[in-house]
């Protein structure tokens, strides 16, 4: 029965893209890069970043968590709007269930993108960062759902938070726009 649930689930997911183009806007970056998505080795997590982009979800999401050196961290799409408490933003997902773990033998080096999640490992929804470094200590640890094939430059210039944290002060810049490719 739960196979049959499985394979169910899979066929009323939406269809997957390739790919997602991230048009970013803001003080630090400005331009478009492009992910392409671990639809092979993380289909349930690419299918959720294609169905919250093709229904418009994260077009206006900020990046709330920028650490020099590590990540950048978007896709609330709950709180991470512009105008939201800034203090609110990573702390909400979509409107859709959390889902299962899909990790991997995908290296978190340069340019991939990964699921965020809270402690629970079957907790991530609708955030997800982009490497700015290798990150070893994540890897099989956080589902990597996609890398960064072009763009990377704009990736680079996301404005910067500051503190432990990453939490970026004042105005963040954001995925203005973001559509799935084929």
């Amino acid at each position: 029965m739960r196979k049959l649930a499985l394979l169910l689930s899979l066929v009323a997911s939406p269809a997957l893209a390739a790919g997602l183009d991230v048009e970013v806007a803001g003080e630090g970056a400005n331009g478009t890069f492009h992910i392409e998505l671990f639809d092979d080795v993380a289909p349930q997590h690419a299918a959720r970043l294609t169905e919250l982009a093709s229904s418009g979800e994260y077009d206006g999401v900020v990046f709330h968590r920028v650490i020099e050196g590590f990540m950048a961290q978007t896709g609330d799409v709950q709180f991470g709007r512009e105008g939201n408490d800034m203090r609110m933003a990573g702390t909400g997902g979509s409107d859709l269930p959390d889902l299962q773990a899909e990790f991997s033998d995908k290296d978190f080096a340069r340019g991939v993108v990964g699921m965020a999640r809270s402690q629970n490992p079957d907790s991530a929804n609708s955030q997800f960062f982009i490497m700015f470094a290798p990150a070893p200590h994540l890897n099989g640890a956080y589902t990597a759902v996609g890398e960064v094939t072009s763009g990377m430059e704009v990736v680079d210039a996301i404005k910067r938070g500051t503190g432990p944290n990453g939490a970026v002060v004042g105005k963040p810049d954001m995925m203005v726009k973001v559509t799935p490719t084929e």
